[in-house]
């Protein structure tokens, strides 16, 4: 045991320094009334009690490690991860004896016998060794503090705007408050606690953790916590990590043993706590977690809280501060956010939307950093030993849902975790290619983990989709048309190519039409019915087609801006006439499969079919009027009921579908407490499926973006989906393809001021539903010469007989070009209020 006593000196100092605060800190408690947040508190989560539960916990992260903060008087718990403690170990899930059942399910499919070649699917093309490894949690720090819970003024937040936490009470006279934030820089988290009399601080810190782990002390006083990750499905547990903490305080006394370390009569505490694991890639786990984290600790004792505080609001605000959003604001804004969360559907608190919103950049921000691993199920937050769904990275939509908003809200740094995952698929995923399918290039299924496994996972009727690599590469070449950086495509097209290469190989004739299939597949997570059996695979699954399509045409245009590979490119154009187009069946609907196998009573959670229109850009409004009304009656017959990610992904296609008050209306079902067998969204926040998936945060955030700005379809499209609720407004900072940065300022529905920032230069073609003025637009005339928005060779349907109205009611809309130079801004004021 190690007593560490502050000299006389220092607590006469320190009671100095305590009495000058407590005289700002008690002007700052009186200022309070009802203890309602200022003006400030714009950006704050607010509570008037404790968490009861971890949904209710508040979020710190800066993409390494990660904290859920309680705020509970006689017990603060701070729930700990980091970023790379997961089960198991380096490992791969290719299936050696797969090929041949795979070319027996081809042939089964291209007979139409469905059920046989789902029964050959399910007893032969299952999961080998293990499903995945699930992400856990490393522990828990906890404060305990003498007294009882019977406090008055009490209020906790989480100030997005600063990526901090507070909380705050009153007991027995004295004024208590504990201040929190994860570094980001010197990746520590960080807790101060305060009061406004000298002396009171008295409290006791312990870390305990489920996985199997050790306590001690180290030679710097430090508490230190050892644990392992577990073994799973067969893989033994091989991450190691530690967690160390250490208190400076300020008067008073701190005593460390391996009970923990009690804090006495101290007029301040500081606790410094560092997290670190042995996790070097998804191959090499043989880094001394030990030595790092106590290298990380000892840089960030050096500094006060107060030095690392403003280092890590700079950094964060860097981020954070390049996208602003006002909605107005209401008196709904002044109550708990919990409050506001059960009152939302039914009041007209805007700015909740805009709090919302403004969240997803911040757990974006604070889950995923360059360096980091990407953010996966559940961001950087779990609490469980295995999370739901292990917390893996589900990639038939839920991983790439969590970087939607990454472009458009100017993250687009954040987005460096999932290129690197792309880049390690794309070494792991050729094996699994050529084992499995006989195809060269890279290949993955629909789910993965830290070890960038690539076999099937949780069986062949959920797992046996083999077109993830093209959704992946979307990405890649998204980040090319938001940014023009040459360099990153140079570094990436292998990994695009090598995806297209797969297809060349993979693709299977189908027997009916001539077309080229992926087959087999499923639409994923979904089922059509074949006699009295519920079937998953099949070919040639309407969402299979799009990303084909778009994967050979980003090859190809990327091939082009890189003046590379002009015969393999043409190839692709060769083969990407040969798949199957969209087609429009019975019931107006666009098909899901290549067969009219919809159901108008079918409700389920994915609408992959419609891909084509978000996030993908191979549905025109414009150019394809009947495709385009045959989504929406698509979604209309699919629902707005669902789980919490469901709803915000069609907050996205109703935005696209250029409806504003549909996708508020879904953004207010998901803005609200769970219940009736449908999603929503938990006292902190977060979206629940239920339970919690961050990907409907994520999801949110960019269907408003897309409301305000598209650019997907050959023009930057102003206010394309504002709804009548949002009268005025203004946001600022979002980015449009070709490195346009815009503001927009709204009154009574109509822009009266629009900024753009050139970043490349080149033609600024705006499409918007008013007529502008001002003597830099010019009427639009010929095709957008700007190669950032060339539109997609967007193919012709086939129609079926039908008696649904193909024929949609768009809006009316102008178009202006405006010629812009590199690293210019044009500022258009506009008058016409027609």
């Amino acid at each position: 045991m190690t007593r560490l006593v502050n000299k006389k000196v220092c607590l006469f100092a320190g009671a100095l320094l305590m009495l000058s605060s407590v005289q700002a800190q008690q002007k700052n408690y009186a200022g309070k009334k009802n203890n309602m947040p200022d003006n400030s508190g714009r950006y704050r989560l607010w509570y008037n009690q404790p968490a009861k539960n971890w949904n209710e916990a508040l979020p710190l992260g800066n993409g390494f490690i990660g904290g859920m903060v309680f705020g509970n008087v006689q017990n603060e718990r701070i729930q700990l991860n980091e970023s790379t403690i997961w089960g198991g170990g380096p490992n791969n899930t290719i299936d050696s004896s797969a090929r041949p059942y795979i070319d027996q399910v081809r042939r089964l499919l291209a007979e139409k016998k469905y059920a046989e070649a789902q029964e050959l699917a399910n007893s032969k093309l299952g999961p080998k060794g293990n499903s995945g490894m699930p992400y856990q949690l490393a522990g828990n720090l906890y404060i305990s503090f003498p007294g009882s819970d019977a406090v008055s003024n009490y209020y906790r937040d989480l100030d997005i705007a600063n990526a901090t936490a507070t909380v705050r009470y009153t007991l027995n006279g004295v004024n208590y408050k504990r201040e929190f934030f994860t570094s980001f820089g010197s990746n520590v988290l960080m807790v101060k606690l305060t009061a406004n009399k000298p002396g009171m601080i008295n409290c006791k810190l312990k870390l305990k953790s489920p996985l199997k782990s050790s306590v001690t002390i180290n030679n710097e006083n430090a508490l230190v916590l050892a644990g392992q990750g577990s073994e799973h499905e067969g893989q033994k547990g091989q991450i190691e990590f530690n967690v160390l903490t250490r208190v400076k305080n300020s008067g008073g006394t701190n005593v460390a043993d391996t009970s923990g370390i009690t804090i006495a009569n101290a007029d301040t505490a500081v606790i410094y706590l560092s997290m670190a694991t042995n996790f070097v890639n998804y191959h090499d786990v043989s880094a001394n977690s030990m030595l790092r984290a106590k290298n990380t600790l000892s840089k960030a004792y050096e500094h006060s809280f107060d030095e690392l505080l403003t280092k890590n609001i700079k950094y964060y605000r860097s981020y954070f501060d390049r996208v602003k959003l006002d909605l107005g604001a209401d008196s709904a804004a002044k109550r708990p956010t919990n409050v506001r969360i059960q009152n939302f559907s039914t009041n007209n608190d805007t700015q909740l939307a805009e709090l919302y919103f403004q969240y997803g950049r911040y757990l974006l921000i604070c889950s995923s950093q360059p360096g980091s691993q990407p953010a996966n199920l559940q961001g950087i937050w779990n609490g469980e030993v295995k999370g739901p769904w292990d917390s893996k990275y589900t990639i038939n939509i839920n991983t790439e849902m969590n970087y939607w908003p990454g472009e458009v809200t100017r993250l687009p740094e954040l987005s460096t975790p999932l290129f690197n995952m792309i880049k390690d698929l794309s070494v792991t995923g050729k094996p699994t290619a050529r084992i499995m399918y006989g195809a060269r290039g890279w290949m993955l299924h629909h789910n993965t983990d830290i070890w960038r496994i690539t076999g099937v996972v949780d069986g062949a009727f959920w797992g046996l989709w083999p077109t993830s690599n093209a959704w992946l590469c979307q990405h890649l070449w998204e980040h090319y048309l938001y940014s023009g950086d040459k360099e990153f495509l140079k570094e990436y097209y292998p990994i695009i190519k090598g995806a297209a290469e797969y297809y060349i190989d993979a693709l299977q004739k189908d027997p009916e039409h001539g077309w080229l299939v992926v087959s087999p597949s499923v639409s994923p997570e979904h089922e059509y019915i074949d006699g009295k059996n519920q079937v998953s695979v099949t070919a040639g699954a309407t969402m299979d087609n799009q990303l084909v399509y778009g994967l050979f045409t980003d090859a190809i245009r990327a091939a082009a801006e890189l003046n590379i590979d002009k015969v393999f490119a043409d190839s692709l154009a060769a083969y990407r006439r040969q798949l199957p187009p969209m087609q429009i069946g019975r019931y107006g609907q666009l098909q899901e499969w290549l067969e009219d196998l919809d159901r108008t009573d079918d409700h389920h959670r994915h609408v992959s079919h419609l891909y084509g229109l978000f996030p993908g850009n191979q549905i025109s409004p414009f150019a394809q009027p009947q495709l385009f009304a045959a989504v929406k009656n698509s979604l209309i017959y699919r629902g707005d009921v669902s789980t919490g990610w469901s709803m915000a992904w069609k907050i996205n296609l109703w935005a696209r579908l250029l409806d504003g008050n549909h996708a508020y209306k879904l953004i207010k079902d998901q803005i609200k407490p769970i219940g009736g067998g449908s999603g929503g969204t938990y006292p902190n926040l977060f979206d629940a499926h239920p339970p919690f998936q961050i990907d409907g945060n994520f999801g949110c955030t960019s269907g408003i973006a897309e409301m305000l700005l598209q650019s997907h379809d050959g023009a930057i499209y102003l206010l394309p989906a504002v709804p009548d609720e949002w009268k005025d407004g203004s946001i600022s900072g979002l980015m449009a393809r070709g490195g346009f940065k815009v503001d927009i300022k709204w009154a009574n529905h109509k822009i009266i001021k629009l900024v753009i920032h050139s970043s490349l230069g080149g033609n600024c073609r705006l499409r918007v539903n008013q007529q502008m003025n001002g003597k830099l637009l010019t009427a639009v005339s010929g095709i957008n010469k700007n190669r950032f928005y060339q539109t997609m060779d967007l193919q012709t349907p086939i129609i079926k007989n039908s008696d649904k109205n193909l024929h949609p009611d768009l809006p009316k809309t102008w178009m202006y070009d405006l010629a812009t130079r590199p690293g210019k801004t044009y500022t258009i004021i506009n008058n016409d209020s027609r």
